[in-house]
């Protein structure tokens, strides 16, 4: 055996660069669910906001300006999830960017 200076190649990921960077793929999204519940009941959840904001006050004005109940949810993976009672995706949407909580664009809506 001949015994000689050799790397052994590693693991390159070719999108390591723009997960850091502002990218426009690489934007984080506010996620807003619908959740079927028993018979016509539904909730309305969003997801993804950014940890500055105050979760209880934007629930306060969500419940107030939809008249609708909700709650905010701690879970182990995600965060900070806003759970609202009734299909409320457009109203939430609307809201956020009229709000200048997020932009248009870095919403996702999920759901039927």
């Amino acid at each position: 055996m001949v015994e000689g200076d050799f790397e052994l190649p590693t693991a390159f990921d070719p999108f390591a660069e723009g997960k850091d960077s502002g990218a426009p793929g690489a934007k984080e999204y506010v996620h807003i669910r619908i959740q079927q519940r028993n018979g016509k009941k539904s909730l309305t959840t969003v997801q993804g906001l950014k940890k500055d904001y105050s979760y209880e006050k934007i629930l306060k004005d969500l419940k107030k300006e939809f008249c609708c109940n909700g709650n905010v949810v701690q879970d182990k993976e995600l965060g900070k999830i806003i759970q609202l009672q009734g299909d409320q995706r457009k109203n939430v949407s609307q809201f956020l960017v009229h709000n200048n909580i997020v932009k248009k664009d870095q919403i996702k809506i999920h759901g039927f």
